[in-house]
């Protein structure tokens, strides 16, 4: 099996869920990529991706879960998307820290008010998904809470679990990895 890792915001491939998964969804091959900020050049990214690689999955987490719902080639499972990006975008407008290390050693990233229209002007639709797709949910998520406009978007296709924005190894081996594994079925 083979799983395409998109990172969430201000993160990178290296980020530890990434490694997460491949540990818990034995045997299968992880492929995280570092990508930009701007949604065009990450999108362009991950479909170059997918028609390269053909992962039998993406999941994505926050950030990296709006994008894998855009992307819309792969079966998806969003971990804690972020639908409305833009509005953490524009409150950052700036210079901001990687969090995890990034494969070219960029340390920093910058938030522009064009950047953040991007975002918006994707944010204006539900993204129309002709593939299999799953939404997972922290019930204490304390950065994103689109839960219920995720359910109201898609009803049915989603699921909450016990935690926090970030899973943790014994929430992805109890919750998150049990429903890629059923999903996948």
């Amino acid at each position: 099996m083979r799983v395409l890792f998109v990172h969430g915001l201000a993160s990178s491939g290296a980020y530890k869920m990434a490694s997460m998964l491949g540990q818990l969804l034995k045997p299968c091959e992880v492929i995280a990529p570092d990508l930009p900020l701007d949604p065009e050049e990450a999108l362009d990214i991950l479909k170059t991706i997918c028609a390269r690689e053909s992962p039998d999955i993406v999941v994505g987490l926050s950030w990296g879960a709006f994008l894998s719902l855009r992307l819309g080639l792969c079966p998806t499972v969003a971990v804690n998307p972020d639908l409305h990006i833009s509005r953490f975008l524009r409150s950052h407008i700036g210079t901001m820290d990687y969090l995890s290390p990034r494969s070219g050693g960029e340390t920093q990233f910058e938030i522009t008010e064009e950047i953040c229209l991007k975002y918006e002007l994707l944010e204006t639709s539900a993204a129309v998904l002709d593939v299999p797709f799953l939404g997972c949910f922290a019930e204490n998520d304390e950065v994103v809470r689109c839960g219920a406009e995720f359910d109201s978007l898609y009803p049915g296709h989603s699921f909450s679990y016990p935690g926090g924005h970030l899973p943790t190894y014994l929430q992805m081996k109890t919750y998150l990895v049990p429903a890629i594994r059923s999903f996948l079925l």
